[in-house]
């Protein structure tokens, strides 16, 4: 049998002749995207024997089962050269049935939004080597879910819920009024996908005779309509002579979002019934599931100003609900309270900063506290769960708050550290914590991914990223981190230095930011991506985390309340101050860039009416967040009705005329996130007062703006404009 060692296929970037007139393109494409790729997610899938794991092969044609104490490969669960009925020539994926004797594989995948897709789903039985369609009158799927016992299968087609019953090839439509625009069912609208990062939002009762779903009302919520344009890369030559208008529902800041509500349906009965939670106040339900019995269907909930929490024990079969957790917050909840809320058999764990720092708190379904799980300050940044021995094992942000490191804590208390405590560990648990799969890399270290024990010792390695080793070598440029003052408060930060650095001279700076509330850009990590190559042709890079950002407690990150905008643009002040302050910087020579939220922040920063910066890049940026959906603009700003000021101060469309900088923005014309209008409008208020900026407009192209090249072409123009700038 043979050792696994994963391995990742890339397709380089081959520059055309038309592309390689741009020598910054050229510069910078061997270090971005997808020259750059490392492997971080293993795609192990732990068995429920606890002793083997599976895996996709390199093929995509096999997946395989691997000996967790030997790395041996042990057997194929599915081989596409041996399969009956149906015949497939590859696959993109595979999802293995709770009880593992089955397994979903799918191919032609279309994405719909940033997390969702359709595809061509097949049913795999692995003892009969039987792969069937997962469904005969539907082409493509959404979101399929297998029932606990493996014998059914729940999907979504055209916004209607179906189940696939395998011992009978049959298939039974569980709803039937979904529609275009109206009314979805199983599967997450635009802004709960986006904002709660959900896809599925169906869930199989334990004995597998109940399927409860959440049906999303979006009859209210306005429809944005976007142009899509041809483009040479991707675009539908249909539409090159006739550009085709696409819509969707999007709420803004302040609009109507998708009225929900919780269902339950009987597969025996084939009956719905309606179940109705008690509190009035009710606008989100981010997350429904079964705990250990068909009578607990847990419910999150929020209301509209997201900052009341509140979990319902539900008996699907009574409609019954009872409230067994709520916490109310001064600014928003921490979205990692549902998020990443994990039904336990015993009962909850459930992510709050109410102490000031992340921790999680055990609760019962019964409502009543059990344990905490905690970090002297320190947010708890992920749970794996617990062992035999009752070990308990989760993720913080610690030593530093520039670390992820894994800790276990012990039964009668006392925290030991399982991994690395300097650098980022990442890790997915097997059942009952014996093994983890963990990612680890520091500043200098590519990822690693290896299998170790509960107690942190390595049984060997899945893959090293060897080929990004050899690839970034002599390219990649070490990191230096420092910690600088703004308006009394410590920000911590790195510099990037120009190859061949010769202190007496004076280098211009990029400074780069993303900014976002909970985000964080300064850590202790691997990356090798544009600011090596903007290192190679000279540049200083310079990135600090000012206030609003995560990783350092409640306090820190809730300041920016109700006022986005404010103090990160007070820290980048602070920070262009500093890097202007080094020997070897040339302070009349600092720019700033920044995507979508580093977009904003960075015309934030542009606009000020103390800014000093010689130049400014920004990719998606929101200029006015009532241009932006109600989730994300609300948890941090209410709604524009309640707080009118805060809305028009934090919009960088009220700041044009302080624009002192060349200005250059970058989008893409199908970015359905950060509408173009954002820029748009912006422009045309540069406009009317005579200002100028420049824009680069990428066809048919998301928020993401990746794929054809694009990625390069983005950094190359901004290494272009940087040239000319700096």
């Amino acid at each position: 049998m043979k050792k696994l060692l994963l391995t990742l296929i890339t397709t380089g970037v081959t520059l055309t002749a038309a592309a390689a007139s741009s020598d910054a393109v050229r510069a910078v494409a061997p270090y971005v995207y997808p020259q750059n790729l490392a492997i971080r997610n293993t795609g192990v899938t732990f068995m429920a024997d606890g002793s083997s794991f599976a895996i996709m092969d390199a093929d995509c044609r096999s997946v395989v089962r691997v000996d967790i104490k030997s790395g041996e490969v042990v057997e194929k669960l599915i081989d596409l050269g041996n399969t009956r009925e149906t015949s497939l020539p590859n696959i993109e994926g595979f999802i293995l049935s709770p009880d593992n004797s089955k397994m979903l594989v799918w191919t032609a995948s279309e994405p719909i939004y940033r997390r969702s897709t359709r595809a061509q789903y097949f049913t795999y039985d692995i003892r009969t080597r039987l792969l069937r369609p997962l469904s005969d009158n539907h082409p493509l799927q959404e979101s399929p879910l297998f029932s606990p016992d493996g014998r059914m299968v729940a999907f979504v087609a055209g916004n209607n819920i179906y189940l696939r019953k395998l011992d009978y090839q049959s298939e039974v439509a569980v709803t039937d009024d979904g529609a275009p625009g109206k009314i979805i069912n199983g599967v997450a609208d635009w802004t709960y996908e986006e904002e709660f990062t959900t896809v599925c939002s169906m869930a199989w009762a334990p004995d597998c005779l109940t399927l409860s779903y959440i049906k999303y009302d979006e009859t209210a919520v306005p429809s944005y309509y976007m142009q899509r344009y041809y483009s040479a890369c991707d675009g539908d030559e249909a539409d090159e002579l006739y550009p085709a208008v696409w819509s969707y529902k999007y709420p803004v800041a302040g609009k109507p979002n998708s009225r929900v509500s919780i269902h339950s349906y009987d597969v025996d009965n084939r009956k719905t019934k309606d179940i109705a939670l008690p509190d009035a106040r009710i606008e989100y339900i981010p997350r429904i599931e079964y705990g250990p019995d068909a009578e607990t269907l847990v419910v999150a909930t929020l209301n509209r100003d997201q900052n009341h929490f509140e979990v319902y024990r539900v008996n699907p079969k009574s409609t019954v609900a009872k409230s067994i957790y709520t916490e109310d917050s001064r600014t928003w909840i921490n979205p990692a309270a549902y998020e990443d809320m994990r039904v336990d058999s015993d009962g909850l764990v459930i992510n709050s900063w109410k102490s000031g720092w992340n921790a999680l708190y055990f609760i019962s379904y019964t409502g009543s506290e059990v344990r905490t799980i905690s970090m002297p300050d320190a947010d708890v940044t992920a749970y794996y769960g617990s062992d035999a021995k009752g070990n308990s094992y989760f993720q913080a942000a610690a030593p530093t708050p520039l670390d992820r490191t894994i800790y276990k804590l012990a039964p009668k208390g006392g925290v030991t550290p399982v991994s690395a405590t300097s650098g980022t560990t990442d890790a997915v648990a097997s059942p009952g914590c014996e093994y983890f799969a963990t990612t680890y890399s520091d500043t200098e270290q590519v990822p690693v991914i290896a299998l170790v024990t509960s107690a942190g010792k390595e049984v060997y390695k899945l893959a090293d990223n060897s080929a990004l080793k050899d690839r970034s070598a002599g390219k990649h440029a070490p990191r230096e981190f420092f910690t600088m003052n703004s308006d009394g408060v410590t920000l911590n930060g790195y510099i990037i230095k120009p190859a061949g650095f010769d202190a007496s001279r004076k280098y211009p700076v990029v400074m780069y930011q993303y900014s976002g509330p909970g985000s964080q850009e300064v850590l202790h990590r691997w990356q090798f991506d544009w600011m090596d190559a903007f290192a190679q042709e000279g540049y200083v890079v310079v990135c600090v985390d000012g206030r609003g950002t995560g990783g350092r407690g409640r306090a820190f990150t809730d300041i920016v309340y109700r006022n986005l905008g404010h103090y990160e643009t007070i820290d980048q002040l602070a920070a262009a101050r500093y890097a202007a302050s080094l020997p070897y910087v040339d302070a009349s020579r600092i720019g700033i860039f920044g995507w979508s939220y580093g977009g904003y922040e960075t015309l934030m920063a542009a606009t000020a009416d103390s800014a000093s910066y010689a130049a400014a890049v920004a990719v998606a940026p929101v200029t006015d967040w009532r241009f932006y959906d109600t989730v994300y603009a609300e948890r941090y700003m209410l709604t524009p009705q309640q707080n009118e000021t805060g809305y028009r101060d934090s919009a960088p469309l009220w700041h044009t005329s302080s624009l002192a900088c060349p200005l250059l923005i970058m989008y893409g014309t199908a970015d359905d996130n950060v509408h173009p209008a954002n820029t748009l409008e912006f422009v045309s208020r540069l406009q009317r007062m005579g200002g100028l900026c420049d824009m680069f407009v990428f066809p048919n192209m998301n928020h993401s703006i990746n794929g054809c090249n694009a990625r390069s072409v983005v950094y190359g123009k901004m290494l272009d404009w940087f040239n000319k700038n700096l």
